[in-house]
């Protein structure tokens, strides 16, 4: 990192601080994958169709995007680390009434709650990153909300399998004569408390204390934890005060301006959020198990494929860690709407020669294989780009007056979008496998085009240099005679 930067130096203490917020993305991968394993179980349990199914898997997105929207408010009023600790305590909560759930209503209430949780966590884990990571790291240490994620959606999957495999099935009756299923609800109790016992022990973001007046406790924050040097941290403050006072209060109306109600920043932002999902990255990993069973595997087999594709989606992310401070953003967006494309293409062209027989789903040779290396494919080609880049982006594009706001906004869309794939899923599946994938594969090929046109680099740039989401003349200045 240049010497001269007065926007801090990456430290061990940085990391660890980093890492631990990124727990809120951990429990955001395994709330959302934990129903991947007790999905069949509690459709023949509650006796459930298609549609219901589909409904109470995905309701605790519906609570994610109202989750999402109200983050950023709250981390503005109450701060980064208390909307943590809500998060914490709303998915404890969820995790226990989904474990004794009576029915499907009280389980889509439950859900629902979990959801709101995980809402908070997905929108606060990305600004609060951003808001304490020096520039030249901010990719890095912002990939680590996306790490957190996958590791949980391999636990969850991995928890899953092995409960399943203990009870002999995801309905099998288990500890204190509870089925699996309900085990698996539980088990989110451990990381949910966890995460908010560590949260207590985080430094509040720099930047929201500046924004309340709190400048000393701003100031040996980003000294003794951001790393910025003592003689410049009058100027840093300084110009985290300028963006923030850029305008007199801070409200919705904010992000508004643009010819169609948003600022064109929100509508960059909302449209990165919403293609993340419509590319259908989540109907892997929500229904993994029950898209292997249904092409032939075995519960135990399908169950070990979807923990299979789960490290997959880990390795890609590392992937990503080591390259967004280096091609940065927009390169890997572009790279890895290219190889969903091609890959969701082949699962559509593979899934276009599948055996229907009395509702049961079969690939002839070598489709079979050939979807099964596709969909990994996928994985790497997401993991790699879309999933890590997306929060990045949404973390550090906005301006610091709207960032809270911004993100919440973008966070529920993304929402919005995974509900609205997830709970279609089973319905276009059940029309056919190859006209879902090939949604998919046209979503990502519009991604593509989206952020080519759209997405303007942020890579090495301050926070305080962004403007509507491009680097201010300054900074484009400073990049030039760095590259020099």
């Amino acid at each position: 990192m240049n010497d001269n930067s007065d926007d801090g130096v990456m430290s061990g203490k940085l990391l660890m601080i980093a890492c631990t917020a990124a727990l809120g993305g951990f429990l955001f991968g395994y709330d959302s994958s934990i129903i991947n394993g007790a999905v069949d179980a509690v459709r023949n349990g509650f006796d459930l169709s298609a549609a219901a199914i589909g409904f109470t898997v995905s309701c605790a997105l519906l609570g994610a995007m109202a989750g999402a929207w109200y983050a950023g408010v709250c981390s503005d009023k109450f701060g980064r680390v208390k909307t943590m600790m809500i998060a914490s305590a709303l998915l404890s909560i969820s995790a226990l009434g989904s474990g004794i759930a009576f029915g499907q209503w009280d389980l889509i209430l439950w859900r629902f709650v979990g959801g709101i949780g995980v809402g908070f966590a997905s929108v606060i884990a990305p600004a609060y990153i951003a808001e304490v990571a020096p520039k030249d790291e901010r990719g890095r240490l912002g990939t680590m909300q996306q790490m957190a994620i996958v590791s949980g959606i391999f636990v969850a999957l991995l928890v899953s399998a092995v409960v399943a495999r203990v009870a002999g099935s995801a309905a099998g009756t288990l500890w204190f004569g509870m089925e699996a299923w309900r085990w698996m609800f539980l088990s989110e109790l451990i990381p949910a408390i966890l995460y908010g016992v560590l949260a207590l022990r985080l430094p509040e973001s720099p930047r929201y204390l500046v924004e309340k007046d709190r400048t000393e406790e701003a100031r040996g924050i980003l000294e003794t934890i951001v790393g910025v040097r003592r003689e410049r941290l009058d100027s840093k403050i300084s110009k985290i005060r300028e963006t923030l006072q850029r305008e007199d209060s801070k409200s919705f109306a904010d992000l508004t301006g643009g010819a169609f109600l948003f600022r064109p920043i929100v509508w960059v932002g909302i449209l990165i959020a919403v293609f993340q999902q419509l590319v259908g990255i989540n109907v892997i990993f929500y229904y993994s198990t029950t898209l292997w069973q249904s092409v032939g595997f075995q519960e135990s087999d399908s169950f070990m494929i979807s923990v299979f594709s789960s490290i997959v989606n880990i390795v890609a992310t590392i992937i990503a860690i080591l390259l967004i401070d280096r091609v940065g953003r927009k390169t890997l967006l572009l790279w890895g709407s290219a190889l969903m494309t091609v890959s969701l293409g082949v699962m559509a062209l593979a899934f276009s020669h599948a055996n229907v027989t009395d509702g049961a789903v079969s690939l002839p040779d070598p489709w079979g294989p050939v979807a099964l290396v596709m969909a990994n494919v996928f994985i790497i080609g997401f993991g790699a780009s879309w999933g890590p880049v997306m929060w990045v982006l949404l973390g550090e594009m906005f301006p610091n007056k709207i960032r809270g706001m911004a993100l919440g906004v973008g966070g529920a869309a993304n929402w919005l979008a995974n509900f609205v794939v997830s709970t279609t899923f089973p319905v276009l599946s059940a029309i056919g496998l190859d006209l879902a994938y090939s949604l998919y594969a046209g979503f990502a090929l519009i991604s593509f085009f989206i952020v080519w046109k759209m997405v303007t680099e942020t890579r090495g740039m301050s926070l305080e240099d962004m403007v509507e989401g491009k680097p201010s003349g300054r900074a484009r200045q400073a990049e030039r005679v760095a590259g020099e």
